[in-house]
Order: C-alpha cells, then structure tokens, then sequence
C-alpha cells in the first residue's frame, strides 16, 4: 500500500522555564494507512480533533521531574487528548468508522494501543469537537472536580478562578445548576463578560485590574466563600484561604500560573486550613472516568436543552498547533482551546 503524508508536531528537547514556538517542530513524514502483520491490541487513527490542556505543559520537563509516566520524548511527537476516527484495527472492542476519543499523537495518522483509547463515541448529534472538552476530560473534570470532591450544596458560596478556560466555564454553570451562588475569575475585560451574559455567572473578577484581590473577595462574598475551585494557584489561592468559611472545600484541579516558573509562589497563609477546617484535596480526572456514563447522562439534556452553553477556541490546522498550545498560559484564548487537524 502506497505511503501517505503525515504532518506531525515534534517535541525537540527538555523545556525550563516557559516553553517556545521553537521547541516544537512541524515536520513532514509519512506513513503507510495499514497495520503491520500480526498487530494486535493497537489501532490505526486518523486524528480530527486535538485538546491543548494546561496539564501538557508538565509532560515537557525532564521525566525524572515529572510525576506523569506520559512525560514527552524528545525528538517524538507531542501526545494529549484528541478525537479520531478508527482506519484499521488489531483490537475486538474496534472497528473500522469508529469514532473514539483518548490519549492520541499530535499528527495526521497514528498507531497507538487501543488501551490509550478511552470511550468510543456514540452521540454525534453535538459537535465532535466536543469531545476535546466539555464531552471528555475537561468536562469530567470539572464534574468530577466539583460534585465529588467540592461536595456542593443549594446556596453555597462557588469562587472559580480560570473560570472561562476549558474546565472553570462548566464549573460555574455546574454550580448555578446547583443553586449556588457562583463568582468567577478571569483576565481581561472580554472573558468577564463572557462569564456573566453567557455562562451566567453572578459576578466575575478581572484579576488583573485588582490591586487588592482580598479586598475584592471580601466585596463578592461578605459571608466568605463555601467551595473555592481552583485553577491557578499561587497569589489567588493565599487569597481565598483569607476568605474561606468554616468547613469550606478546595478541589485543587491545576495552579496554571506555576507551570512556567522556575521557581515557584510561596503560600502563605495555609494556617487557615486548620483555623477553618477547610478540607484541601487535589484529583487527576483518571480517579472519575468511571462515572463517565453517568456524566453523560446528566450533561447531553443540558445540553441540547441550551442550559449548559460551551464555548470553544478554534485553531484550524495542525501547523497552528505549537502557537495554540501555548497560548492557554498567557490567556490568548476565549474558552476551550482546540487544535482541528481534520473535519473527517
């Protein structure tokens, strides 16, 4: 069988500090659209949609740094979550014409083991790209996230931070669906608006506009914050810890604004943790992919209903990558960042 082209994005080598376009590559190789003999448990991928996720920044660190067994290789393809339509496969649960979403490479064609593969999908009548986010790991997230760790009840008080990104846009309307009493942060004037006329936000926070942000958590909740969802880390989680009430909860999803430093924010005030009794827990979504089918039965009503909205970054083309990639770390993009490499 004849050889096709296969664009890929190439990981050059270890990253400190904040990554650069530089540090990946867009080659030309190819490949052959066919299994070799006798290969069994992998399929063959043709990728359509690609997720860019703050998590991908800790793959480009030395691996003997990382706690993530995925930790990139350099010289190799950069890896994350995408949607694909199965060409051939050496796997039962497979066939050819599925579509799937999992663990997949940054290129056109990919042979992967079908255990990177996480669920096959079976509602197509939402936008595929969904599955890079508010059907798949974001979504699961920020579910899991927030109803299993954060433990919601009707008229708690939900602070978001990052809450226009991938995961805190659901959260929030998570939490109004809930009956809560929802302020997220964000930064810049746009993604404000966005959190309070789209995703129906009680109030928003530009975080970068605030000179006190204790002075402006203390103005949006008076009686202190019931479940803080936190996305970034560093100087906003000091802040909020001044702010919790008694009992409170802290799911703690990502501290985005830590990954490219070298040397990282000191917490000061974690005494009030105890002064407090605020229960701190962090989670990796893996903990929750068991509750998938569950997920789905309670978000795809939502959905087609128009009560969860989901907003979506598009870059068109896989060569549009690298610089989408590293956008989500400077706020470049409006909601979910996804990377489409095909459309079928």
């Amino acid at each position: 069988m004849a050889q096709v082209k296969n664009k890929q994005v190439i990981f050059k080598d270890y990253v400190s500090g904040f990554p650069k376009e530089s540090d990946m590559i867009i080659v030309d190789s190819t490949i052959t659209l066919k299994l070799p003999q006798g290969s069994n448990d992998v399929v063959l991928l043709k990728n359509l949609y690609l997720s860019c996720d703050p998590y991908m920044r800790n793959l480009m660190g030395n691996p003997e740094h990382s706690f993530n067994p995925r930790a990139y290789t350099p010289q190799s393809p950069l890896a994350g979550y995408g949607v694909s339509k199965v060409l051939e496969s050496g796997h039962k649960d497979y066939k050819e014409g599925d579509l799937v979403w999992g663990f997949t490479n940054w290129e056109e064609y990919s042979i992967v083991p079908a255990a990177q593969i996480l669920f096959k999908i079976e509602h197509t009548d939402v936008p595929l790209s969904y599955y890079t986010g508010i059907l798949g790991m974001p979504g699961m997230t920020a579910y899991g996230g927030f109803f299993e760790v954060g433990t919601p009840k009707k008229g708690d008080n939900v602070f978001v931070s990052a809450a226009s990104g991938a995961v805190g846009q659901l959260v929030g309307q998570f939490a109004k669906l809930h009956g809560c009493y929802v302020v997220g942060s964000a930064g810049s004037k746009e993604k404000v608006d966005l959190l309070k006329n789209k995703f129906g936000y009680d109030e928003a926070i530009n975080y970068k506009e605030e000179q006190d942000l204790d002075a402006a958590l203390k103005r949006h909740f008076p009686e202190g914050i019931d479940i803080y969802f936190e996305n970034v880390g560093g100087k906003t989680l000091d802040a909020v810890l001044l702010n919790m009430k008694l009992n409170g909860r802290i799911p703690l999803c990502g501290m985005i604004s830590q990954y490219n430093l070298t040397q990282h924010e000191g917490v000061t005030n974690l005494a009030h943790l105890i002064y407090k009794r605020i229960r701190m827990q962090g989670f990796v979504v893996v903990d929750y992919y068991h509750l998938y089918a569950k997920f789905l039965e309670f978000i795809l009503p939502h959905i087609r209903e128009g009560k969860i909205v989901y907003v979506e970054d598009i870059a068109e083309g896989l060569e549009k990558g690298p610089a989408a990639l590293l956008g989500i770390f400077s706020g470049h993009n409006i909601g979910k960042q996804v990377v489409v490499v095909a459309r079928d």
